[in-house]
């Protein structure tokens, strides 16, 4: 498949892209990556790739263009794949219909989560394309809470599960603040327009992407977009 990878924002994606570009070229994909969001702009040549994968936080001085959005929109209601990695599925307060595409994601200012760490992913229909080759497995990550989710029409195949605690956040400067334990929503797949939508929110950075179990479910969800 020939993928257009974006990149860039305030996270560590100097770890976790090039990972992603090695196991992608092991895979035998093509692939363009850019931290220039304008080629989605370009519907000509948006045409030549069958899918989008964002490895990227699209935020503050980095938040796509009116023209970005639209052409990104479009690419994917046609009929195209996406891949949405951890916390590109946040929404800039400006373009909140992006939760549309995406089925949900994180928030800034409101999501949370405990400190980085190792914990068990926990594959909940093993039936799912994303979920193939792939049983419970413990990653390096961190467990998103407190996201956007608007679950009519995401089909959730990886969760995981974290007891109540209180942790300090930001974990920069913040205060002590309540997380409530549960399961929570790791992975799901939907449909918007024509297009295909895989979203993961495991992937924070290079030691998150080393974990084969992830790479396997990134390369599972390119298959699934873009069949």
């Amino acid at each position: 498949m020939n993928l257009l990878v974006l990149s860039g924002g305030p996270h560590p994606y100097e770890e976790s892209t090039p990972v992603l570009e090695t196991f992608l070229r092991g895979a035998g994909h093509q692939f363009e990556i850019t931290e220039d969001a304008s080629v989605l702009a370009d519907a000509g040549r948006m045409a030549g790739f069958d899918a989008l994968v964002f490895n990227t936080k699209r935020d503050g001085d980095m938040t796509m263009s009116e023209a970005e959005r639209s052409g990104m929109t479009e690419f994917i209601k046609g009929g195209k794949g996406f891949v949405c990695i951890h916390i590109a599925g946040a929404a800039p307060p400006e373009w909140r219909e992006y939760y549309d595409i995406t089925g949900g994601g994180w928030i800034s200012g409101e999501s949370y989560h405990p400190p980085y760490g190792q914990f068990k992913v926990n594959v909940k229909n093993s039936a799912h394309p994303g979920a193939k080759g792939i049983s419970d497995f413990v990653t390096n990550d961190e467990l998103y809470m407190g996201i956007e989710y608007r679950g009519d029409g995401n089909d959730v195949f990886l969760t995981g599960d974290a007891e109540e605690s209180t942790h300090v956040w930001p974990s920069r400067g913040g205060s002590p603040k309540f997380m409530a334990g549960g399961t929570f929503p790791l992975g799901w797949t939907r449909s918007f327009g024509q297009g295909k939508v895989f979203v993961t929110l495991l992937g924070h950075n290079g030691q998150s992407f080393e974990t084969p179990e992830f790479q396997k479910l990134v390369l599972n969800g390119i298959d699934w977009a873009t069949s």
